[in-house]
């Protein structure tokens, strides 16, 4: 998978169920990810300093609990549940275009610059894109978290929210013509099919029974996580109607999920904690979905 996995994720990703984690499973697959145990003592040493996790014990034998939980069990590998379900309810065809474009406008005084920014980055984190002249437009319905966002910034007053169903930028009105001229579809797009290359040749080697050991389950799961993440996070999941068929989020979703199916079924490999990852249950909950007939 391309791009590090920073060392206090991967802490965080190895948190089970009755929140500790062990410190030799830790060093095993920080190895196997190429990281030192230098760098591992170091960011332990910091999140110890940060009241996040007690540390009792030495070295491989040391164990650690979790203690400040900032909603984010794994840090930023959990998945936004409801992000990742609105997907595959996508792909599953359960959610489709409606012809309408919610469009976003606001003026913030450069005195509340925090609040302005807040603003702006919901927007673009709810799958919104910047228009010429200051506004923002997306293809889903995100009026109620934008506006409850505003409401919470103390700008409701400045937030402007208009429909349409007729949008033309410059010269372009042709719906999908300006998904592909408002959104990085292209970059969106290779970061689904690197997710999905990663994901089936990790099936194949759980299928063909190469994973053998809890260390080589567990960084599979973590770049799992990671890259799934990459793929996801930016992704504005604009409606099929606008995207090019076949767009490869759906193949890199259904690869990813079959993918954790196997390895949550793989037996535990001697010397595993009994208690398990807490990653495991949180991607099991958010890909949960109604059957489709």
């Amino acid at each position: 998978m391309n791009g590090p996995i920073p060392t206090r994720l991967l802490v965080h990703a190895l948190v089970r169920e009755d929140g500790v984690v062990d410190a030799g499973e830790l060093y095993d697959v920080a190895a196997l990810l190429g990281m030192t145990d230098q760098q591992v003592r170091l960011c332990l040493k910091r999140l110890v300093a940060e009241g996040r996790f007690a540390h009792e014990g030495r070295g491989r034998k040391a164990v650690l609990t979790a203690l400040a939980d900032p909603g984010r069990p794994t840090g930023a590998l959990a998945p936004d549940a409801e992000h990742v379900r609105y997907a595959y309810r996508q792909d599953d065809g359960l959610e489709p275009w409606s012809g309408t474009w919610h469009l976003f406008g606001f003026a913030i005084p450069e005195a509340r610059r925090a609040a302005r920014d807040g603003l702006r980055e919901t927007l673009v984190h709810l799958g919104a894109a910047p228009l010429p002249g200051g506004m923002y437009v997306a293809a889903n319905a995100i009026g109620d978290l934008v506006e409850a966002r505003a409401r919470h910034l103390g700008v409701a007053d400045a937030l402007s929210v208009l429909t349409t169903s007729d949008l033309r930028v410059g010269t372009t009105d042709d719906p999908r013509r300006l998904a592909a001229l408002l959104w990085p579809l292209d970059e969106i797009a290779e970061r689904h099919r690197e997710l999905a290359a990663f994901a089936r040749t990790a099936g194949a080697r759980v299928a063909a029974g190469e994973v053998t050991t809890a260390a080589e389950r567990t960084r599979l799961a973590v770049e799992l996580a990671a890259g799934f993440g990459r793929a996801l996070t930016p992704d504005p999941l604009l409606p099929p109607e606008l995207l090019p068929q076949p767009w490869p989020g759906a193949e890199a979703r259904r690869l990813s999920r079959e993918c954790w199916a196997a390895l949550r079924a793989l037996p535990p490999a001697p010397g595993e904690p009994g208690s398990p990852l807490r990653l495991f249950r949180l991607y099991g909950d958010s890909d949960e979905r109604p059957n489709v007939r």
